[in-house]
Formats: structure tokens, sequence, C-alpha cells
């Protein structure tokens, strides 16, 4: 199942690269950044009570262009009840739709693995969100994301954070 999710994610990611290639239309270096997020959790469960938390998700990437990006997540912390979050670990393509010189909006596709103290799996997620330049190198953003998808529950969070690009 890890060897799977691996090669899922580094397929995405060499297939993003390659897209944002051929979408380019002006030229700019990668630029990498690094970012760090309060992380409000909700496990939303068919049968039983609903958990949610609040945790902390570090994210990383690099923008290939004006329109798009690859980015990490990390994210843990958190508990209610009978549940703690103690990890998550995704890999996402990252669609950009620039609004100005400081202002984006975004998408995000790919894989996430999540532990739960109880139980681990992993889904394909999908999120969007957007940010905003309060310095030539610092951004505030928020975003909502949905980790998990499953037929009994789904796993998602709202974030808001900051972000530094190198």
């Amino acid at each position: 199942m890890k060897t799977l999710a691996i090669s899922s994610v580094s397929a995405l990611l060499v297939a993003g690269a390659c897209a944002s290639t051929a979408l380019a239309q002006q030229p700019m270096s990668m630029q990498p950044y690094i970012g760090g997020d309060a992380m409000f959790w909700e496990l939303d469960r068919d049968r039983g009570p609903d958990r949610d938390s609040v945790g902390v998700r570090l994210r990383g990437g690099a923008q290939f262009n004006d329109y798009f990006a690859a980015e990490g997540h990390l994210g843990t912390g958190g508990s209610d009840g009978g549940i703690e979050l103690d990890y998550l670990v995704g890999a996402y393509a990252k669609g950009i739709l620039p609004l100005g010189d400081t202002l984006r909006l975004y998408g995000l596709l790919g894989y996430t693995e999540v532990d739960f103290d109880v139980d681990r799996e992993g889904d394909f997620s999908y999120g969007a969100g957007g940010e905003f330049d309060v310095a030539p190198n610092l951004a505030i953003g928020a975003d909502y994301m949905r980790y998990l998808d499953k037929s009994n529950h789904n796993f998602d969070a709202a974030s808001i954070g900051l972000t530094y690009r190198f």
C-alpha cells in the first residue's frame, strides 16, 4: 500500500512538472517556499460521533511558473475524545490563478495518508485556497482540504497560516 502511494505521488509530481513546462508563458525560475499553519480538522463519520480538533501543518513546495506548483503537507496534533491525529502526509499538484501581483487563488489535487491512533488510511485528496502577499517574500493564506473521502467517513481541514518564499 505504501509503495503504491509513493509511486502514485511520484507519477503525479512528474506529470505536473511536465505540464508546468507546457503551460509556461514567460520564463520564471523555480521558486521554493515553506509555510506553517494552524489546522482545524474534522472527522465526519456516518456512524458514531464526529470528531474535531486543532493541529499544526507544515507545507513546502516549489512554484514552477505563475500557474503551477508542487506542494507537500505534513500535519499532526489534536485530539477529541478517543481519536488523536498522529500525522498526515501528502503530495499535491497546485494550480494557481493569479489575481494581480499580490493575490492568488489555487486548487490542490493529490494523495494523502492519514494516521489516527485507531487507524491509518490513504486517499485521493483535493482542496482550494488563496493567499495574499503582505511583504515581498511573505504571504498569509487559508485553504480547505478534503484529505479523506471514504464511504463511511470524511476527514477535512481548514487551515490558516504564513508562507515564506525563498
